[in-house]
């Protein structure tokens, strides 16, 4: 499996940020083709040391990282990254991995 983690920064606006991702954001980011699973976190993002500089994070597990290319290469994937600059106003940060047991 291959993961994308996007780690989105405090907003300037908590609550516009969690309205237009989980009405506008998520169902645009769940039409990409490919996508295995789709994960965000709950609640407050947080340390060992305490809280975090993250609002937000999510996964998106594709097959491999080939498989993960080619969703972000097509028209639904070009349009999930286009749509970050919407409401991702204190910046984003995006990891992406091959996995395998340990």
């Amino acid at each position: 499996m291959a993961r994308l983690v996007v780690l989105y920064k405090k907003p300037t606006d908590a609550a516009a940020f969690d309205r237009y991702y989980s009405e506008k954001h998520i169902p645009i980011a769940k039409r990409i083709p490919g996508l295995r699973k789709f994960e965000i976190s709950k609640g407050q993002v947080a340390t060992p040391a305490g809280p975090s500089a993250f609002h937000l994070i999510a996964t998106l597990e594709f097959d491999d990282m080939g498989a993960m290319q080619n969703a972000f290469a097509s028209p639904e994937g070009q349009a999930t990254a286009a749509d970050v600059r919407n409401f991702a106003t204190g910046g984003v940060e995006m990891v992406m991995f091959d996995t395998e047991a340990a």
